[in-house]
């Protein structure tokens, strides 16, 4: 179960806004929540002369299960593209790990990354290679983002939300990939929520119905 006293990626994302895609009021039945986060440190400001970066990821279960975590040390150009390289890898692994119907929810603190994630999603939807809103990719993410939009395509439904760093749970993964380094050695687990029904409709907290002096 999700360990007390921090929020399960479910909690995150009902709390978060989801770029260009409205927020549905069954946002909290997703089956499965992906956080990713990326880290670039320039050369010198660690005690070394090269770059260093890493890759956090971190996959759950709507009930809390943890499904995956990976803390990856990776040389990476810079922070933009350590986000990106991140994503890629949290969306390989999850659709190693999880059925191809899976209901997703993708946790992001890079604005620009979760933007572009949900136009690849509409899309994808669309049955379109034009994403509906504008999409701007750093030029050194490379294939990366080809990777992204392959991989949205192969989910049943697939959202992305923007949270803060400050509580972004895969951010101390890509931070400090050394320290973290055993959960890669987790053993592998398919992991599948509990049946949940689709009968009460209730909204997550964030659309919740409030007074007027909220």
């Amino acid at each position: 179960m999700a360990a007390y006293g921090r929020p399960s990626l479910r909690d995150l994302f009902d709390e978060a806004p989801t770029p260009h895609i409205a927020h549905p009021p069954r946002t909290h039945h997703r089956d499965f929540y992906l956080a990713t986060d990326g880290s670039f440190r320039a050369p010198g400001s660690v005690g070394t002369d090269d770059a260093t970066g890493g890759l956090g990821v971190i996959i759950e279960t709507r009930d809390g299960e943890t499904v995956a975590r990976l803390a990856v040390p990776d040389t990476v150009p810079d922070n933009n593209v350590a986000e990106y390289r991140a994503l890629h890898l949290g969306l390989d692994v999850l659709a190693a790990r999880v059925p191809d119907d899976a209901r997703v929810g993708v946790l992001l603190d890079h604005d620009q990354l979760a933007e572009n994630l949900n136009a690849a999603i509409l899309a994808a939807e669309a049955r379109s290679y034009e994403p509906p809103h504008s999409v701007a990719v750093p030029k050194k993410t490379g294939l990366h983002w080809r990777g992204i939009e392959a991989r949205v395509r192969g989910f049943s439904e697939i959202r992305a939300a923007r949270i803060s760093g400050d509580v972004n749970p895969a951010h101390p993964l890509a931070n400090a990939p050394d320290q973290y380094a055993h959960v890669n050695r987790e053993p592998d687990r398919c992991v599948l929520p509990e049946p949940s029904s689709d009968e009460e409709q209730i909204p997550p907290p964030s659309r919740a119905d409030r007074s007027a002096s909220d």
